[in-house]
């Protein structure tokens, strides 16, 4: 580049200088002619203000020094190992000044043992604090009092997470402890609380074999960012996207602010969206008022779809714990004895005895500040509290709007159209109060009902249990059995109870059940939706199996049943002859004979 000497002036700065080559914009450092750099004047005068409101703030403590100085060392106990900290004291003036105090390392034994001896009611500790002690409500101490344990900087390591949850949740503790994760007001930082949940999540399916135990319950169902029910909540966020539902996020602006395309440059819509992953990294560089808008579109989605799964009630959460005032076991029935090892299932009915907790009238009016609509039944005359909910996209991308209906002790989804159709009439506040209250007053204190649970040897049976709800639940009784199973709704008791031959009587031998089959008196229904009857193939009787699948075939024919592809079609038959008898025993070991139907039924 040629050399370029600029006049200094002498009434003014100059930035800069700024030279075209080759056709690229180059700039360099003015120098005068004593060799000397052209200093911006108005730039100096900005930087030296700046300088001196930077040095003239106050210094931003960190939030264990936050917790010290605004509850005092006399209530907080610290456990982190450090050696050194600034502590708060009251001179002989009165003035609080800051000061610099040596800390001992055998001073951590001395704060776990104040504050469980209840001197210090406040306790903060890090990793290095929470290896090899323990600070739950322990029986043997003084202080039994309620942990709520704030989780502040979980960090990235799922194993150092629970290890740190683990001080305040441990056995021969008066009452377990009360989890809280913290967050600021930023969205994206969700993006890390969500990777400790999954990780926990991963983690106690690995150890115990339960999801539910890594978490310890600490995180909710839409604290956890990568999962399936995610995944579906991201999907309709993208539709709302790009059907320009998100004020403020526009198609081409988020496009162009997260580098994610959803459409071609046709304008069609791409068959593979970006996956949740990218989009929470994505979304974490962008301004913090995009990512709440964002985030917030997005979490009200993924509130919809988890209380739809609920409502629905194929939501899988593991093991749940129910909780109630009583659950007494009125009855017991053997529902199924394995032939091997003996163990048995069991048909428990159970009494449980609730207390009902409704929605108090304040906060019922505190929603209708807050935007819900108060609307009252026209034939039933109970009051309802209408509310906007998230939009369900569905896989064809159609659109089904939503409402949200709160009840005193329920919440129903409910499409709009349907809502519309109903007898719902909008009342006056006063009105509704007034019906809010008559209705709370009409409920009881406790509400019971009768459980129906199947516990025991689970496994063998699974597939003869209802195949809608299959969640397990774990509740402890009165008489203190602790009972982990299936629970079977009261609509589905006659089925399950047919499936698990409970009340049919004794089984049909096998020898009696082969001779009935072969003469084509009957057919025969089995455990897990097959059948046994008599067919004709090819100018010959045979009995067949009817209803395998694919992976229980290869079991079937380990126990003598043989397969022929007949029109192209893969059939299951149990042999004609001495071996007959004992290979339908051996069927009705694996799937438990239900019923027999006779011949001319099936006509």
């Amino acid at each position: 580049m040629a050399s370029v000497r600029l006049p200094r002036p002498s009434y003014a700065p100059r930035l800069p200088a700024a030279v075209v080559s080759a056709g690229n914009i180059l700039s360099r450092p003015v120098i005068d002619a004593d060799g000397q750099p052209v200093l911006c004047r108005e730039a100096v005068e900005t930087r030296d203000t700046l300088i001196e409101h930077l040095c003239g703030l106050e210094p931003v403590q960190s939030a264990l020094d936050q917790i010290i100085h605004h509850f005092g060392t006399d209530v907080v106990a610290e456990v982190t190992g450090r050696s050194r900290r600034i502590v708060r004291q009251t001179g002989r003036d009165g003035v609080d000044r800051l000061v610099l105090q040596n800390w001992p390392a055998t001073a951590n034994l001395g704060e776990t043992q104040a504050f469980q001896d209840d001197e210090k009611q406040i306790l903060v500790f890090s990793d290095a604090g929470g290896t090899g002690r323990s600070y739950h409500a322990d029986r043997g101490a003084k202080n039994q009092r309620l942990r709520v344990h704030y989780l502040l900087e979980a960090g990235w390591k799922a194993d150092a997470a629970v290890q740190g949850l683990g001080r305040t949740n441990r056995t021969n503790q008066a009452q377990p402890p009360r989890f809280r994760p913290v967050t600021t007001s930023v969205k994206g930082e969700k993006r890390f609380l969500s990777t400790i949940a999954r990780r926990l999540d991963t983690l106690g399916a690995i150890t115990r074999g339960q999801r539910q135990t890594g978490g310890q319950g600490l995180f909710r169902p839409e604290d956890n960012l990568e999962g399936p029910y995610a995944a579906t909540a991201l999907r309709q966020l993208y539709w709302a996207i790009m059907r320009g539902e998100i004020a403020g996020c526009p198609l081409t602006v988020f496009e162009a602010m997260t580098g994610l395309a959803l459409t071609s440059e046709s304008g069609a819509v791409l068959d593979e969206l970006p996956p949740i992953g990218r989009f929470l990294n994505r979304v974490l560089a962008l301004r913090i008022a995009v990512q709440n808008v964002l985030f917030e579109a997005f979490e009200e989605r993924l509130a919809q779809v988890i209380e739809g799964a609920i409502s629905a009630g194929v939501y899988d959460v593991g093991v749940e714990v129910l909780t109630a005032e009583s659950f007494t076991v009125t009855d017991r029935e053997v529902a199924y004895t394995h032939p091997a090892s003996g163990a048995r299932t069991h048909l428990l009915t159970i009494s449980e005895r609730r207390r009902l907790r409704p929605l108090a009238l304040a906060d019922a009016l505190a929603m209708i500040a807050d935007g819900y609509r108060p609307v009252v039944n026209g034939k039933s005359g109970r009051p309802v509290l209408m509310g906007r909910a998230a939009s369900e996209t569905r896989e064809d991308g159609s659109v089904v709007e939503k409402v949200q209906l709160v009840r005193p002790l329920q919440r129903q989804l409910l499409d709009r159209d349907k809502y519309a159709r109903s007898a719902f009439d909008d009342v006056t506040p006063e009105a509704f109060a007034t019906a809010w209250q008559a209705e709370l007053a009409s409920l009881p204190e406790f509400g019971e009902r009768t459980l129906y649970v199947v516990t025991g040897l689970l496994l063998p049976i699974w597939d003869r249990l209802p195949g809608i709800d299959m969640r397990v639940f774990r509740l402890v009784t009165d008489a203190g059995e602790r009972i982990v199973g299936r629970v079977v709704d009261p609509q589905d008791l006659h089925v399950t109870r047919e499936k698990l031959n409970l009340g049919a009587g004794t089984a049909m031998a096998p020898a009696e059940a082969y001779a009935v089959v072969l003469g084509g008196r009957a057919s025969f229904q089995l455990a897990g939706g097959l059948q046994v009857k008599r067919v004709r193939v090819m100018g010959e009787n045979r009995i067949e199996l009817i209803g395998a699948n694919e992976s229980a075939r290869a079991g079937l024919k380990s126990i003598g049943l043989f397969s022929e592809v007949i029109s192209f079609r893969t059939r299951l038959f149990i042999p004609i002859g001495e071996g007959g008898v004992t290979i339908l025993a051996a069927v009705f070991e694996r799937h438990a004979f239900l019923r027999s139907v006779a011949a001319h039924a099936h006509a």
